[in-house]
């Protein structure tokens, strides 16, 4: 069932709802509905894909080449020493990089096959459909916990009723992990949060618009292991709705979130390259290049 400004109630949760008027739904016909639910999402999900990416800033290239699919439903790692390219590459992967006034770039990026660089496309439409989690939390600190989560709506020109927002704030802060911590008080500031509090506020605005794909740019490696483990909880369980692609230096977190890795390198004053990518386990446990090897296993990085 869709609202006015275009949010969806999932389907599997109103006809459960009328399952249990009608008489009572039994616990079968509830993991039924979830299932719908799971396999309606999954088939929604978008892939993302990068095609010949190079990238200057001035006359300096930082990435040569870089060809990657990031297939829908899953997580996708990105792994390299620092100075590699690795989050230049997921900036252009939302159309940040072009934001640097010197910065240029050649390939393309496809999602569902269509080019989010393409002349026709809207800036303001990349982001929307391709969110982005940074390094460090930035909540608008002066906007209370509610007004961060619909900040991204008129930002976007997205028009929502109040219980329409009431709604997508409960939903998004459920989705990020949040709901249960935050619920008494929507209206406390957001920057009075703890820090792996606010990344998850960070993720939950990032969702309220609906993205195919998040990026995130090493989104624990300013928290604590308690709120790490969190936030990698998160990411899994929103990996049923959205394609995720994330930047990592830890090696432990690539392992326990991602289903595919990609591993960038940079080496003596040449531009970022993928030197390896594909199946997460197979790429830790038996790497095609003894470079990969050497990395995951901490010799060099």
């Amino acid at each position: 069932m869709t609202s006015s400004a275009g949010y969806t109630v999932p389907a599997a949760t109103v006809r459960a709802s009328s399952v249990s008027l009608l008489g009572g739904a039994s616990a079968t016909a509830d993991r039924l509905a979830a299932a719908e639910a799971q396999l309606a999402a999954r088939s929604a999900q978008s892939q993302l894909e990068a095609r010949s990416i190079s990238a200057w800033f001035g006359d300096h290239q930082v990435l040569r080449d870089v060809s990657l699919t990031m297939p829908a439903g899953r997580v996708t790692a990105l792994i390299g020493p620092s100075g590699c390219g690795k989050s230049t590459f997921l900036r252009i992967l939302n159309r940040m990089h072009e934001l640097v006034p010197s910065a240029s770039l050649a390939g393309e990026v496809l999602l569902d096959d269509d080019d989010i660089y393409d002349a026709g496309h809207r800036l303001v439409d990349a982001r929307k459909k391709i969110g982005m989690v940074f390094q460090k939390p930035n909540p608008f600190p002066a906007m209370s916990i509610y007004d961060n989560v619909v900040a991204g709506l008129k930002l976007a020109g997205i028009r929502a009723s109040r219980s329409e927002k009431d709604y997508l704030v409960e939903s998004c802060l459920q989705k990020g992990g949040l709901w249960n911590e935050v619920k008494d008080r929507l209206r406390a500031p957001g920057g009075g949060l703890s820090g792996g509090q606010q990344q998850r506020l960070c993720i939950a605005r990032s969702l309220a618009v609906k993205p195919r794909i998040l990026l995130m740019d090493e989104p624990c490696s300013a928290l604590d292991p308690t709120s790490t483990r969190v936030i990698e909880e998160t990411m899994l369980e929103l990996a049923q709705e959205v394609t995720i692609v994330i930047v990592t230096h830890n090696m432990q977190q690539a392992q326990r979130v991602s289903q595919q890795c990609a591993f960038f390198l940079a080496s003596q004053g040449q531009p970022g390259h993928i030197v390896e990518h594909g199946d997460t386990d197979a790429m830790f446990a038996d790497p095609i290049d003894p470079r990969t090897f050497d990395y995951v296993n901490g010799r060099f990085g």
